[in-house]
């Protein structure tokens, strides 16, 4: 399975790398597996949807496999309501999915954040 990449682009390299992409079916090319990209606009989105809280929860998963709510929130000493809104954000980006019996689960091999700092977004 495939990872997910969480980064920042703006729109016009988006608008590039789909470019290109429609390139590359256009001329037949076989497509390789893809990641999974979430992508921001700015660090500071990024870090508003993927909280520390989100994260470890993520980490958590990761490490446990599949969990019902309940079951999570116990593991993290958190309340349901808190852990569910966090899941619900989770769920909204498809960094998570839900089983039928309705347990939560991390369905990448990996979660990566790609992150540089160069200077550009610099007041």
């Amino acid at each position: 399975m495939a990872k997910a990449i969480v980064g920042i682009s703006d729109w016009s390299q988006t608008k590039s790398d789909l470019q290109a992409l429609a390139r590359a079916i256009d001329a037949g090319d076989a497509l390789p597996e893809a990641d999974y990209r979430l992508n921001f606009a700015s660090p500071e989105q990024l870090f508003a949807e993927l909280t520390p809280e989100r994260l470890r929860l993520l980490d958590t998963l990761k490490a446990t496999g599949p969990l019902s709510i309940q079951a999570l929130a116990k593991r993290l000493g958190q309340g349901y309501d808190s852990v569910r809104e966090d899941l619900d954000k989770l769920l909204e980006h498809d960094l998570i999915e839900q089983d039928a019996e309705g347990r939560v689960f991390v369905p990448w091999d990996a979660i990566r954040l790609d992150l540089t700092l160069d200077g550009s977004r610099a007041a």
